[in-house]
């Protein structure tokens, strides 16, 4: 499946709400695919559709070590907690932040064979599903700081250590 480009900020589709997937056809399964593996390329643990330009709402994840996910007209039904966490996003490069996170959360969307999925998920997953389903809704996580001042410069480095810039 083809690599597409990821769009960034402060491109319009960002901030536009993704259209409901009345269908999983195969138009639709192409997507995922490409979803899965634009997010692959760009070594991102989450990637909704948005990002490719594409307003439909279906997300991609990819969590270290797990198998890749995607889910079709994800929505989080239940928020229990707070806690801050570091967060960046593909279509932000180059910048990170602290943001409000739910502890827990449960969501609901379709998997790849139109059956329903129920997740409760807490710490990485809970946050990757808020950030994606935030981005299905013309939402970035720039949106849940007090100053685009709170933004903060990744550092680069030519030391990696198992895959992280030290």
């Amino acid at each position: 499946m083809p690599i597409r480009p990821i769009l960034e900020y402060p491109h319009i589709a960002l901030r536009q709400k993704a259209k409901k997937v009345r269908k999983i056809d195969r138009s639709t399964l192409v997507l995922a695919d490409d979803l899965i593996d634009t997010l692959y390329d760009a070594g991102g643990v989450g990637l909704a559709a948005n990002q490719i330009g594409v307003l439909r709402r279906v997300i991609a994840i990819q969590l270290p070590e797990e198998e890749p996910r995607v889910y079709v007209n994800p929505e989080i039904t239940y928020r229990e907690g707070e806690r801050d966490v570091e967060e960046g996003c593909l279509s932000v490069p180059g910048y990170h932040a602290i943001v409000t996170r739910a502890i827990l959360i449960k969501a609901k969307g379709l998997d790849r064979q139109s059956k329903l999925v129920r997740l409760r998920a807490e710490g990485l997953l809970a946050q990757v599903l808020e950030h994606e389903i935030d981005h299905l809704n013309g939402i970035l996580y720039l949106d849940h700081l007090e100053s685009h001042q709170d933004l903060i410069p990744n550092q680069t480095s030519s030391v990696e250590v198992e895959g992280i810039g030290v």
